[in-house]
């Protein structure tokens, strides 16, 4: 687990999965796969498997060494809800959670119809834990059904994070979603994101009441772009939903 994070929207990350496999356009330039692939075949290095999916058991204590509250990006290198990945191991991710409350967690998926048939499976009707938030990522029209998935999901902490944006978003409906992000992709093949699909997701959070973070235009390196949108930083942060337990500790 990585003690600090460059990703603007949270404190640390947490990987007892990593690897992943292509599902959509938003995966084309994945930077995750980019990073570990450099390490692949290097005895002892903890990407020495690239890319390839791989359950890491003996991580799954690491945020209990934690004793200050933190946001935990859950599986920044993976996503948990790969078809691959056991659900027995799933359940020791979350038994994990749950017994460590002291921390959010932002879980994170592009397969979204395997987490919420995850989560009615073992919440059924109550409700998931408040300091577990869960997110669908969202890079294009064609995948926008990930977030009528996510509102399928019994929870006030839902979350999406349109990176990269690709596509313009139409009739977008994110009433019942807590907070977005949006983001262009960056790397040696950046696709640029023009400026009107982000004003369309501005203008819907503030229509449905959702905090809206733009993180970066994205291009070469994540900061080529910078982070301005109409000259303005827009750092919005639900606070409404993180536990009133922890709030005043967490560094964000």
């Amino acid at each position: 687990m990585a003690q600090s994070s460059d990703i603007e929207w949270t404190d640390a990350t947490w990987n007892p999965v990593t690897g992943c496999t292509k599902i959509g356009r938003g995966c084309d330039n994945c930077y995750a796969e980019r990073f570990a692939e450099r390490w692949r075949g290097i005895a002892g290095h903890p990407y020495e498997q690239g890319f390839d999916l791989t359950l890491w058991p003996s991580r799954l204590m690491q945020p209990e060494a934690w004793k200050k509250p933190r946001m935990i990006f859950v599986n920044s290198m993976s996503d948990l809800f790969h078809k691959e990945v056991e659900r027995a191991f799933i359940d020791q991710v979350f038994d994990v959670m749950e017994r460590v409350d002291w921390h959010v967690y932002q879980v994170l998926t592009k397969r979204s119809s395997l987490m919420r048939a995850y989560l009615h499976k073992r919440y059924g009707s109550s409700a998931v834990p408040s300091h577990i938030w869960l997110g669908v990522s969202v890079e294009d029209e064609q995948h926008k059904g990930r977030i009528d998935h996510l509102k399928q999901v019994n929870s006030d902490a839902r979350f999406i994070s349109f990176e990269p944006l690709l596509s313009p978003l139409h009739a977008i409906d994110l009433r019942g979603i807590a907070w977005a992000i949006v983001g262009g992709e960056s790397g040696p093949r950046a696709r640029p994101m023009q400026e009107a699909w982000v004003h369309q997701i501005r203008d819907a959070c503030e229509r449905d009441s959702v905090a809206f973070f733009f993180k970066q235009w994205g291009g070469a390196r994540p900061k080529s772009g910078g982070r301005l949108l109409d000259g303005e930083e827009w750092n919005g942060f639900p606070w409404q939903i993180v536990p009133k337990s922890i709030i005043e500790q967490l560094s964000l």
